[in-house]
């Protein structure tokens, strides 16, 4: 077994915790079996990501799994969001994020294995590089290495196709903005896997597609990379044959499924 590195486990126990993460976060936490689970986040009124999670449903209450850079925030904001209702939260430096043992599968990819939790000392914990690998192959972003606090929308990192939104909730925390988002159609920033042909460039270093700027690398791992990406310029890009390249590097997207979908609706809607 191995923990995953920089993360932290908040723990929410009391008779008024299922109650509170429904009217604040985005994912539904109605029937909800113990032992379950799910990944959702909490927005900005604007609707950007303050923080995403993944959340096991204990016997008590909930686990939220969060980055260790956004544990203290997260847990000081659903303090501040329960007001009178019975809600404990605190960070339980006791539990830490394990690869195996009466695990539940990640729910954002199949390919990101199974998760559980234990007290740290009982596995080694997982080399950076190794985490990063396992994401950035799953084509799953994450906070703290692709984005940060209040800089993305949902639909900029794919939360909404990766189970980590339920448009059909009554309520949460920058719903408005992300159900306008999603209602009118016009997700324009996606997140998507590249490989390159020799060494992947450096975050920060911009994709293009000969003279058009398509966004820019987030994170990387050998010859793969994450990159954040305008996706009407890629359809364009791909419509037209183009290369995508960074630092002059040739790089394939990895277009999967529901992102070709997508892409496919804005060639026929051009």
């Amino acid at each position: 077994m191995q923990t995953y590195p920089h993360r932290a486990v908040i723990t929410l126990s009391g008779s008024d915790t299922i109650a509170l993460l429904e009217r604040t976060v985005t994912n539904t936490v109605k029937d909800w079996g113990t032992g379950s689970l799910r990944y959702g986040a909490l927005l900005t009124p604007q609707g950007k990501i303050i923080a995403d999670f993944l959340a096991l449903r204990t016997e008590d209450g909930v686990w939220l799994d969060v980055h260790e850079d956004a544990a203290e925030d997260l847990a000081k904001r659903l303090k501040l969001f329960r007001l009178r209702s019975k809600v404990d939260v605190e960070i339980d430096p006791s539990l830490a994020a394990i690869t195996t043992g009466q695990a539940e599968p990640d729910p954002r990819s199949d390919a990101l294995g199974d998760r559980a939790y234990h007290p740290p000392q009982s596995a080694e914990s997982m080399d950076d590089d190794e985490a990063a690998a396992r994401a950035i192959l799953a084509g799953v972003p994450e906070w703290g290495r692709d984005y940060r606090a209040a800089s993305v929308f949902p639909t900029d990192v794919n939360m909404d196709v990766m189970g980590g939104i339920d448009y059909r909730k009554g309520c949460f925390v920058g719903q408005e903005v992300a159900s306008r988002m999603k209602r009118r159609g016009n997700i324009r920033k996606r997140t998507l896997r590249l490989d390159f042909e020799a060494l992947a460039p450096e975050p920060g270093t911009t994709l293009m597609a000969g003279e058009t700027r398509l966004g820019e690398i987030t994170s990387t791992v050998g010859n793969h990379a994450l990159a954040r990406i305008r996706t009407d310029h890629l359809s364009k890009a791909l419509a037209a044959g183009s290369t995508l390249t960074a630092d002059d590097i040739a790089a394939t997207p990895h277009i999967t499924d529901w992102l070709g979908a997508e892409l496919a609706s804005m060639t026929a809607n051009d």
